[in-house]
């Protein structure tokens, strides 16, 4: 008997929290459309008015579907050295370099401002004479 009970217990609990996620997130679908609401408001978004109501709309509906997410860190960075490999052969190392940030590199900007600017440079020594 007292099996049974711990078992409808667990039932009861992972069905409400199952229950419970999708309004989580629904919850913070409309607090990120509110937040995105006030920028739009603001004037601090980087569209026009119309514009910046209607993407801030249509992110928080496809947030609620669950078709909104952002990409885990090693899929973001599978996707930044796949574009390396559009690169030209010998310039394909110094674009990893630049997209992890590795050897002589400065990153300058903000997606925000309008983009990010990465500069690695390597010195290359002179010819021998």
């Amino acid at each position: 008997m007292h099996r049974f009970v711990a078992i409808n217990t667990l039932a009861l609990a992972a069905t409400t929290f199952m229950l419970a996620a999708p309004l989580a997130q629904a919850q913070t679908a409309d607090q990120k459309y509110q937040a995105e609401v006030a920028r739009c408001h603001s004037g601090q978004s980087q569209q026009d008015h119309a514009t910046c109501l209607r993407e801030a709309g249509a992110a928080r509906d496809e947030a609620r579907k669950g078709n909104l997410a952002s990409p885990a860190p090693a899929a973001a960075d599978a996707n930044a050295t796949d574009r390396c490999k559009a690169q030209p052969a010998a310039d394909q190392a110094e674009c990893i370099q630049r997209i992890t940030g590795s050897g002589n590199t400065t990153t300058q900007g903000s997606v925000a401002a309008g983009g990010v600017i990465r500069e690695t440079v390597t010195p290359i020594p002179p010819a021998k004479p």
